[in-house]
C-alpha cells in the first residue's frame, strides 16, 4: 500500500534523494504500522518528537501497533525549541 510520509525541519535531511516539499511517497506492506513505515528513513528515536497520522497525534508507546491504511499521511517533527 501507499503512505505518504512528510518529515519536517531537520528530519527533511532523511528523506531519499529526488523528495520535494518534504514529502516521500512509500510503499509499505499492507498493515504495516507507523514504526514499520518510518523505519527505513533511518530516523533516531529521540528526533521522532511529535508524530501524526492524518492529523491525530500517535504517542510513543503506541506507534508499534498504530496500523496505517491506504492513502494515510505521516508527518514527523523533531523535538522544537523556542520562545
Amino acid at each position: 500500500m501507499l503512505v505518504t510520509v512528510k518529515l519536517y525541519a531537520t528530519l527533511g535531511d532523511y528523506l531519499p534523494g529526488g523528495s520535494k516539499n518534504n514529502r516521500a511517497e512509500v510503499e509499505v506492506a499492507d498493515s504495516a504500522t507507523v514504526a514499520e513505515a518510518l523505519q527505513p528513513f533511518g530516523l533516531p528515536p529521540r528526533l521522532t518528537h511529535l508524530v501524526l497520522v492524518n492529523g491525530t497525534f500517535v504517542p510513543p508507546d503506541e506507534r508499534a501497533g498504530k496500523v496505517l491504511c491506504d492513502g494515510d499521511v505521516l508527518a514527523v517533527w523533531p523535538p522544537i525549541a523556542g520562545g
